[in-house]
């Protein structure tokens, strides 16, 4: 029962945090590259020790090489004097040496080879690791650019489901105002068709026959005839010329 439990705790908790990473790719990543870091710091102190024992067996090389030339020379030097138990003991010396120097060549020679294989390696690895990671900031990048313009997407189905909306309304309110300037406009003409005119046109006839009046009196002051007072008295003198000839006759 109680590991019933736990496995139940540990799936709820990597859900929680499959979520977490989920909503935080970039902090996951950064988290990765950090883990690379140290990675590769920890490999280069291997590295550096494998490094080390390759030069402790370089000097082992080199001391050897110094003792197997030493040994050689004073082999050479009793062989030449004489000395033959001596020279015997040099060159059963200088044996030994040699075995040592071919065994520590053989050594060296593979502890280069191990250290140049682990320094690809580790070159290698760092390339794909930076490439995986360079390849997930661009996936990163394309992924918020995506859900990013799927939210303008979705905000612009809104908008225009909410102007949609708005523009019924519209129609609404169009309709509720051109129905009242309809109502407006007949109210006016009512009011207007209402108003008593006959009143307004003799007292508009009485201002023209007074204006008339008043501009004949100046007129007649001022020794003007007007147009129509012209017209008429020619036709005044002709009709009494016309009266006088037919009395004479």
């Amino acid at each position: 029962m109680f590991i019933r439990i736990s496995n139940l705790f540990r799936g709820f908790l990597s859900l929680f945090i499959s979520g977490i990473e989920k909503r935080n790719p970039e902090a996951l990543l950064e988290l990765e590259q950090q883990n690379l870091r140290e990675q590769v710091a920890n490999f280069n102190q291997g590295l550096a020790s494998h490094a080390g024992l390759c030069e402790r067996i370089m000097g082992q090389v080199r001391k050897l090489e110094a003792e197997q030339k030493d040994l050689r020379a004073k082999t050479a030097a009793h062989l030449r004097a004489g000395n033959k138990s001596a020279a015997g003991q040099y060159a059963l010396r200088l044996q030994m040496v040699e075995v040592q120097l071919v065994e520590n060549r053989k050594q060296l020679e593979q502890a280069e080879a191990t250290y140049k294989n682990l320094v690809k390696a580790r070159d290698v690895a760092v390339q794909t690791a930076r490439a995986k990671i360079e390849g997930l900031k661009g996936a990163i990048n394309d992924m918020r650019m995506k859900q990013a313009m799927a939210e303008i997407h979705e905000m612009a189905s809104g908008m225009i489901s909410t102007i949609g909306g708005a523009g019924d309304t519209l129609n609404r309110l169009h309709e509720m105002v051109e129905e009242e300037r309809t109502k407006a406009a007949g109210r006016a003409r009512i009011a207007k068709d209402s108003i008593d005119m006959s009143g307004v046109e003799v007292k508009e006839a009485e201002m023209n026959a007074l204006a008339d009046q008043a501009l004949a009196d100046f007129a007649a002051r001022e020794g003007i005839s007007l147009p129509g007072e012209a017209s008429a008295a020619p036709a005044a003198r002709s009709m009494g010329a016309k009266e006088s000839e037919s009395q004479g006759g």
